[in-house]
């Protein structure tokens, strides 16, 4: 989890997001560069799936605040320009996401190993849902969330 916690460095090559337990350049599923979201490896500004700007997430290339999809602060994860308790969506502790503020293992989402991230609380490589080739901000780990399960 500390690994998506960094502060984010202008990086030179895209973080790419890749399917499962794959490295194969046929499936990354998107790539991270500069807080920008891309669809699969283009690099291309008409394949901005979603992109960050300090602690939100936005749709495409927007900055309309009507098109913010996620806040986050403080480890949690609010819908649109929320900071309403009742409209945090995930939470993150301890290498886990939980659905809303619970931190019942009966609702963690996914776990978050070594760039692997896991569906709910397995580290089985049968269930890992994506590996990140890089790192991640909070923020972009959560536009690639964004990206893994609402638009593909």
């Amino acid at each position: 989890m500390a690994v998506m916690m960094c502060a984010s460095v202008l990086a030179v090559n895209p973080v790419k997001i890749y399917r499962g337990t794959s490295t194969y350049y046929s499936d990354v599923i998107c790539n991270v560069k500069d807080g920008k979201v891309y669809k699969g490896n283009s690099s291309y500004n008409s394949d901005i799936l979603c992109h960050v700007e300090g602690n939100r997430i936005y749709k495409t290339t927007s900055t309309y605040s009507s098109d913010v999809l996620y806040t986050v602060r403080k480890g949690k994860v609010y819908k649109g320009n929320s900071l309403y308790e009742s409209d945090v969506v995930m939470s993150f502790r301890d290498g886990k996401i939980y659905k809303g503020v619970s931190n019942f293992r009966s609702d963690v989402l996914a776990t978050i190993v070594d760039n692997f991230v896991y569906s709910g609380n397995s580290t089985y490589n049968s269930d890992r849902m994506y590996t990140i080739d890089g790192q991640l901000t909070i923020e972009e780990f959560v536009a690639v969330w964004y990206v893994f399960f609402y638009v593909y």
